[in-house]
């Protein structure tokens, strides 16, 4: 596999790479592999606009509606179409509303807009044929009485969108104002841009493999390539559990920058390590797969079930505590500590592209105290001569480098570890003045990109 370019097995959602352009966008087929778009049905259009406007609502509303009826009551490739076509939306809401505002004299009643964004995110996106999506969303629009009175005025902006086609859009209206401006303060321009660009494109799949695992082999059987770092990264789509080497255990779901915390630390046969703030578990996988003694806390035991299942999947072990990290009573110290603290996730957009639109303003100056607290903790279970990472995949400077400065003032006893990036597996432009690494979604846009990450390494003097 090469690049973020067309690839096999690659959904259309990722062959729909640019929605600015003049005129008509291209024409492209659905994968040979996928049913014809046209032949989905109604309802798989409806669940996809219920799907959109929970992940507007709530940070985990899609996959928690993904999860109840009238989702789980459609067909496995009818709700893998509706989850599709949100996700698309989603990626590009602000394009797709610039379009609709320079068609619509005034905003129409929201059941509208959803109808008309679903409609969008298939002919711009996903590359669906006009004619199914224009009627289909006609359909709908007649079947509901809020919506009826609209169904001419759906059929007269998506036709003439696909006449006149949709004109020029910006990557930056697809993140909400606030996160433009403040990324644009903390980035600048042209990074603000690429951030812009990479939060359009639907990811890649990273699997990290266990230390027995060939990667090359594993490559080559998930039609895939081996990054920097050992991470094998993947355009295959579908349930994982089917792909080879899942059953053995060889490998688990874990993107390449969310990999490098734990190679950071560095965790070593026979030492103890304590992974404070461990669901969903691919870096506790990572430190048991190291040869160290884990222990694995959580404060949530639902979330910690599946480092469980994966645990047992693998064959690795770890002993796995649910409690508050800052609330457990246990004296013990330890020789590598990893905390990969609760943050805005800011950083995972480009496959969780709802964070942009859940998150507030005031979440971050609260998660930035729960942080503080966390690390006051953390350094109490360091061992003299120990050393910890502390991560977030935020890309806020309050929930990483802020915190970082004023932990090691109240810190004396701790000092800064400096990175190699090459030796992580991580981009060199990673690597900040102070030893740290700030990781950028639009780093590696040529392989496919990368979740945003902060981690810094910091020891505890003997």
């Amino acid at each position: 596999m090469k690049g973020p370019g067309a690839r096999p097995g690659q959904s259309s959602e990722a062959r729909g790479r640019r929605l600015a352009t003049k005129g008509k966008p291209r024409p492209a087929s659905p994968p040979a592999e996928a049913a014809p778009q046209d032949d989905i049905g109604v309802e798989a259009r409806v669940v996809a606009g219920l799907l959109l406007n929970a992940a507007l609502e709530t940070r985990n509303g899609l996959d928690e509606t993904l999860g109840q009826a009238p989702a789980r009551a459609l067909p496995p490739a009818d709700r893998a179409f509706a989850r599709a076509v949100a996700m698309a939306a989603l990626r590009r809401l602000g394009e797709i509303d610039q379009i609709l505002d320079r068609r619509l004299q005034k905003s129409p009643p929201d059941a509208v807009r959803t109808l008309l964004r679903v409609a969008l995110a298939q002919t711009l996106v996903l590359r669906t044929p006009a004619f199914a999506a224009v009627s289909t969303a006609v359909k709908l629009a007649e079947r509901d009485p809020k919506t009826r009175p609209y169904k001419n005025l759906v059929n007269a902006v998506l036709r003439g969108i696909d006449r006149d086609g949709p004109g020029l859009t910006t990557a930056v209206s697809n993140l909400p104002d606030w996160i433009s401006a403040r990324w644009r303060a903390t980035w600048g321009e042209a990074a603000l841009e690429g951030l812009a660009l990479a939060a359009r494109e639907e990811p890649p799949t990273d699997l990290s493999l266990k230390p027995s695992a060939d990667p090359a082999a594993a490559a080559d059987a998930l039609e895939g390539e081996v990054l920097p770092g050992g991470t094998v990264r993947t355009s295959r789509r579908g349930d994982v559990a089917s792909w080879p080497g899942f059953e053995t255990g060889d490998w688990w779901v874990q993107d390449a920058a969310a990999a490098i915390p734990a190679r950071l630390l560095d965790a070593q046969a026979g030492e103890t390590a304590l992974d404070m703030c461990a669901a969903p578990g691919g870096k506790t996988l990572q430190l048991a797969a190291a040869g160290a003694t884990v222990t694995a806390l959580d404060r949530s035991a639902p979330r910690l079930k599946r480092l469980t299942q994966n645990l047992e999947r693998t064959g690795l072990s770890a002993e796995v505590v649910a409690t508050p990290a800052e609330d457990w009573e246990d004296a013990r110290q330890f020789d590598a500590l990893l905390l990969d603290a609760p943050c805005t996730a800011t950083g995972t957009f480009r496959r969780n592209p709802e964070v942009l639109r859940a998150t507030r303003p005031a979440d971050v100056a609260k998660l930035a105290d729960v942080q503080h607290r966390l690390l006051d903790a953390a350094a109490a279970r360091v061992k003299p001569g120990g050393r910890m990472v502390y991560c977030t995949c935020s890309l806020e400077r309050e929930e990483g480098e802020t915190q970082v400065i004023a932990f090691l003032r109240r810190n004396p006893s701790f000092r800064t570890v400096p990175a190699d990036p090459a030796a992580l597996g991580c981009p060199p432009e990673a690597l900040t003045p102070e030893g740290w690494l700030r990781i950028l979604p639009s780093f590696w846009p040529e392989r496919g990109g990368l979740d945003g990450f902060f981690a810094a390494r910091l020891e505890r003097t003997a």
